[in-house]
């Protein structure tokens, strides 16, 4: 199952043409039987239709192959496209190739983001100029321009109405993420509020006992070594807090793995694919993840191997902390569980899913899936 989903997400990584390339190809191969000729799309009876031969390769060629680049230059490939349309209909061979027109039309509805009515004119004025080519070479009917372009603008407009549906997504997802920033900036405000009220509290009492232990300095000495201890550990925790707040983490993950490093704990990263620029919410999230869980592994397995994967998918990020339960734990029992449940919630916000629990064979474990946007 993983080296399913192994391929499945190397072949998402390909770049769009050669992803798109197998589909171009293979209408190309089923235009060309000869069997199969004026099979296709027939706007008007032409005869005698000319013979296929180089030139009939070639119109096939324009007319199919361009659809390997679709998604990365839609206006190119409609072009193009239309142009080995209309030598296929101005021919009179009516290959299977007048399907790839239709392909054509979506993908430009979908994945044209400048001069969209511009290029509807213009192909607009295209097809009329062509119908009007047909109709003075042989029997072409109002009603069957009428009816083909009706289909042509239909099929825009499925690419346009995929296009809308696409964005309304992605601003769904830019407001979860501003969402759960939000939440987490609540949040952290909550634990600095806590961190200050305890630490500091507890500090003013031991400076206030102090000063009745004069007669005692060995006890004196215990009650400011405490304040010391108390302060230090408030710098300590009012600096990981900080540190969560500062929006330039989100692209410092080496770096977090470098300081966990020399923290004592031998940890491997391995990053998989390559980073598509990712929102903030999705970059800071990854890092949030990471940073808990290395965080809970030098609490709960100090000086076990641990591993962090991080998988770069197209429309989502995989991330995989986990240790091998060879190490020993430093913190005091009864942890609040708080910046786990925090992260479960916030990856939940985006879409997305996040687990954390030990393994079977020791150590622990945490997952979580990032949506990113939406995939091309």
């Amino acid at each position: 199952m993983s080296s399913v989903a192994d391929l499945r997400d190397q072949w998402r990584r390909l770049d769009v043409t050669v992803q798109d390339l197998p589909v171009a190809l293979l209408l190309t191969a089923l235009a060309l039987v000869p069997a199969w000729h004026r099979h296709g799309t027939q706007l008007a009876d032409l005869v005698p239709a000319r013979p296929f031969g180089v030139w009939g390769v070639l119109a096939i060629t324009v007319e199919c192959l361009p659809l390997a680049i679709r998604r990365k230059r839609p206006v190119t490939c409609l072009a193009l496209v239309f142009t080995g349309f209309a030598a296929d209909q101005l021919c009179g061979w009516n290959t299977l190739g007048g399907t790839a027109l239709s392909i054509a039309l979506i993908s430009a509805g979908i994945h044209v983001a400048h001069h969209r009515r511009a290029t509807m004119i213009v192909a607009s004025a295209g097809f009329l100029a062509l119908a009007a080519v047909l109709a003075r070479a042989g029997q072409l009917g109002f009603d069957v321009v009428a009816l083909f372009y009706a289909l042509l603008a239909s099929m825009w407009a499925v690419g346009a109405g995929m296009r809308r549906t696409r964005l309304a997504e992605m601003e769904r997802r830019r407001h979860a993420e501003e969402t759960a920033r939000a939440a987490e900036r609540t949040r952290i405000a909550r634990e600095l509020h806590d961190v200050v009220t305890h630490h500091v509290t507890a500090m003013v009492v031991q400076a206030e006992a102090a000063r009745y232990l004069t007669a005692a300095p060995e006890r004196l000495d215990e009650a400011l070594t405490a304040v010391s201890d108390t302060g230090r550990h408030a710098i300590t925790d009012l600096r990981h807090l900080l540190d969560l707040l500062n929006p330039a983490h989100g692209d410092e993950l080496r770096v977090l793995v470098e300081q966990t490093r020399r923290a004592g704990q031998p940890v491997e990263l391995v990053e998989q694919g390559s980073s598509p620029g990712t929102p903030g919410g999705a970059g800071a999230t990854v890092y949030r993840v990471a940073q808990e869980a290395l965080t809970n592994a030098l609490k709960y397995d100090h000086g076990a191997r641990t591993s962090v994967t991080v998988r770069y998918g197209v429309g989502e990020i995989d991330v995989r902390v986990s240790t091998d339960g060879s190490g020993s734990s430093t913190a005091s029992p009864g942890g609040s569980g708080r910046g786990l449940a925090g992260l479960r919630e916030r990856v939940g916000t985006l879409g997305g899913d996040f687990t954390a629990g030990p393994r079977a064979e020791g150590g622990f474990l945490v997952t979580a899936r990032i949506p990113v946007g939406v995939g091309a």
